[in-house]
């Protein structure tokens, strides 16, 4: 059987969907279940990754010390996983300490066209000997040559693996196959994938990346994440196992776990609602649901017109203060 490693995202890009305010009981709690039910990977932080928490990005209540050594101290037998963003996260005053507290996988993440700008943060963690996982964010607004360029650049600096994001959920599964194996082509080091589900494929997805040599596949409990969400923890793990893969969880463990996660950290399941599909089909970040409504509510425009628009000016996450701005000028 093929072995595929589970990043669970949940305390992360589950972070998105409640404005960066998981706490540190939630955090403990879920961490407990992660370490028994033995998921590899738990990624814990603000959905930005360390070092996000600000006015602009969203606050969070905790410390990144906080949050990670909460996470640490409760997992026993899963490692832990943290998201850097090189220009957000610094190596002095968020990499060094975090490699203080134990975190055990380092995944420095870039713009999947700005490859170049993880060079500092994966050479010094490599230095630290730590494991180091290269991520393409946005991935769908770069074709596959691209992607595969900057997956090289990673991998010459020293990533152990490379993943890419779907983070607008647009992918269709021949386009997972296409970027996929070309990666797996192009590289001699793991590849991994992450989904979204804006248009109900996110399962569908990271079962076709594993099937075309995908290696680190991400998942949340209940889809628990920005927009529509992600690829379920819940239904990939018994979809994974029918199809062949080894994953060394305990379904039964996750399956219950779905259900109590609903009274004490995901406040209601994803679904992908119209917008999620149009922000899908236009590539834009699925975190920008909220201020898209917002947006369209306070200038009195539809928020199909504007959806379009950002899409035509190929808005990335972190340029939310955009949207606003955007959607003035249709307004005038």
């Amino acid at each position: 059987m093929n072995q595929i490693i589970i990043t669970d995202s949940s305390l992360r890009d589950g972070n998105h969907a409640v404005k960066h305010i998981i706490t540190l009981d939630q955090i403990k709690r879920y961490c407990q279940f992660a370490d028994q039910a033995g998921i590899p990977i738990v990624e814990v932080g603000h959905g930005n990754g360390i070092g996000a928490s600000s006015l602009l990005i969203g606050l969070s209540p905790n410390t990144d010390r906080e949050m990670l050594t909460v996470a640490k101290e409760n997992l026993k037998n899963s490692k832990l996983g943290i998201h850097i963003i090189p220009g957000i996260a610094t190596i002095k005053k968020d990499v060094e300490p975090a490699i203080e507290i134990g975190v055990d996988v380092f995944r420095v993440a870039t713009h999947c066209t700005e490859g170049t700008l993880s060079k500092s943060h994966i050479e010094y963690l490599k230095s630290k000997d730590k494991t180091v996982i290269g991520v393409l964010m946005m991935s769908a607004l770069a074709d596959t040559k691209t992607l595969v360029e900057n997956a090289k650049t990673m991998q010459d600096y020293g990533a152990d693996a490379v993943v890419i994001m779907d983070s607008t959920g647009t992918y269709l599964p021949k386009d997972v196959y296409e970027r996929v194996s070309a990666l797996k082509d192009g590289l001699t080091i793991d590849v991994g994938f992450h989904a979204h589900d804006n248009l109900g494929l996110a399962t569908a997805n990271s079962l076709t990346a594993a099937n075309y040599g995908a290696k680190y596949i991400d998942a949340c409990i209940r889809g628990f994440g920005a927009g529509a969400g992600n690829a379920h923890l819940e239904m990939l793990i018994p979809v994974f196992e029918k199809s062949g893969y080894e994953l060394g969880i305990d379904f039964q463990k996750v399956i219950i776990e779905a259900d109590k996660v609903m009274n004490y950290l995901v406040p209601s399941a994803p679904v992908s609602t119209p917008v999620n599909v149009l922000t899908g089909l236009n590539r834009l970040f699925s975190g920008f649901e909220k201020p898209i409504i917002k947006a369209s509510k306070l200038y009195g425009i539809e928020y199909s017109s504007l959806i379009f628009e950002l899409g035509n000016r190929k808005l990335v996450a972190g340029q939310e203060d955009l949207i606003l701005e955007v959607a003035q000028k249709m307004k005038k």
